[in-house]
């Protein structure tokens, strides 16, 4: 089979969507299939829009001998490549990720709204280019072969406001890899408890809060420090190989890596209550308010008593859960295959 993934990142780049891409690709050609990545490289440099036209043609020049499209993206990469399937009559499935919509309008506004609230409470305060992203989403979604969602509490959110058709709509679980328990408990009775935060300095991501809540917490106990690093992948792996714990408080966390990242070293982590990983992960995380600092304190000093952290060292290294890359580029073909049986397109 030949399968052309359309994505705007990938390795080097960071990020979710650029892991995911390469993932499924060495797993597909593994399998014997024939993959090429179109990932943007030009397109970086160029004003929206037209960084869509001249991707849409990547895309266009690429679709000869192609059986489906996929993309790890819902709007930058997945919405020209869409155009262009069409014009081939070719079929593409889509992963969504995190919500580009909301992200964006927590960046220009500053109003922290969180991710589950956002279309009840914000769409009425849309600007126009805001507007055309949301019409655009709609059409998106309404036209390709199937939607990917790795939790079904961001398909809930996302099923009224884009009109969602549930029969293209599939459940595929992000990758959680298998556990290395070679250095568990080492940070037990350390002198120095570093929390790793890896992630943007973005409002979404509830940086003061969680900055606020640190501060207070170290006024009683100047062993703790919050580190911050994401420029790069090897780095930021180390740095959570070598932390005391993982914490994400943002206003709404799809199914953050860092924290499988955290879970496949056996580290503890403190995860916002706004992410679809709920479910799946409430018997071993620490769960905050990410609008309560109140909360976010408590939870940090909570997880610094050693014996709630072994504990929870203990919680982690029992969950033996794992998704390979090859069991979701599996899924992918088997929904592909549905695509076929049903005609879809």
């Amino acid at each position: 089979m030949k399968i052309l993934i359309a994505t705007g990142i990938y390795p080097p780049d960071i990020g979710g969507p650029a892991q995911y891409a390469r993932g499924v690709e060495e797993a597909w050609k593994k399998e014997g299939h024939s993959v090429k990545v179109l990932a943007f490289r030009f397109e970086r440099r160029l004003p929206t829009g037209v960084r869509h036209l001249y991707y849409f043609l990547r895309v266009l020049f690429s679709l000869r001998g192609v059986d489906f499209v996929f993309s790890p993206d819902t709007f930058s990469a997945a919405l020209p490549a869409l155009l262009a399937c069409k014009l081939f009559g070719k079929k593409i499935i889509i992963r969504t990720g995190g919500d580009f919509l909301w992200e964006s309008y927590v960046e220009r506004t500053g109003d922290l709204v969180l991710l589950k609230d956002f279309y009840t409470t914000s769409v009425n305060k849309f600007n126009r280019k805001e507007r055309i992203v949301f019409a655009l989403l709609k059409f998106l979604f309404r036209h390709v072969g199937a939607i990917i969602f790795s939790t079904a509490w961001q398909k809930d959110i996302f099923e009224k406001p884009y009109g969602l058709d549930v029969k293209k709509c599939c459940i595929v679980e992000n990758f959680y890899g298998r556990q290395e328990h070679s250095n568990i408990l080492k940070n037990v009775g350390m002198s120095e408890k570093v929390f790793v935060g890896g992630t943007r300095e973005l409002h979404w991501k509830n940086l003061p809060r969680v900055e606020e809540a640190f501060k207070r917490v170290q006024e009683k106990d100047t062993s703790i420090t919050f580190h911050l690093q994401t420029s790069d992948r090897a780095k930021f792996l180390e740095d959570i190989q070598s932390s005391y714990a993982v914490i994400i408080a943002s206003l709404g966390d799809i199914s953050p890596n860092t924290i499988l990242e955290a879970i496949s070293f056996g580290k503890p982590f403190i995860l916002t209550r706004e992410t679809g990983l709920y479910e799946k992960l409430k018997d071993i995380g620490v769960w905050v308010n990410p609008e309560d600092v109140n909360d976010i304190a408590e939870k940090i000093s909570w997880l610094l008593d050693e014996k709630n952290y072994a504990e929870q060292c203990k919680k982690i290294t029992g969950f033996t859960f794992t998704h390979s890359y090859e069991q979701i580029a599996d899924e992918l073909l088997e929904i592909h295959s549905k695509l076929r049986q049903y005609g879809v397109r």
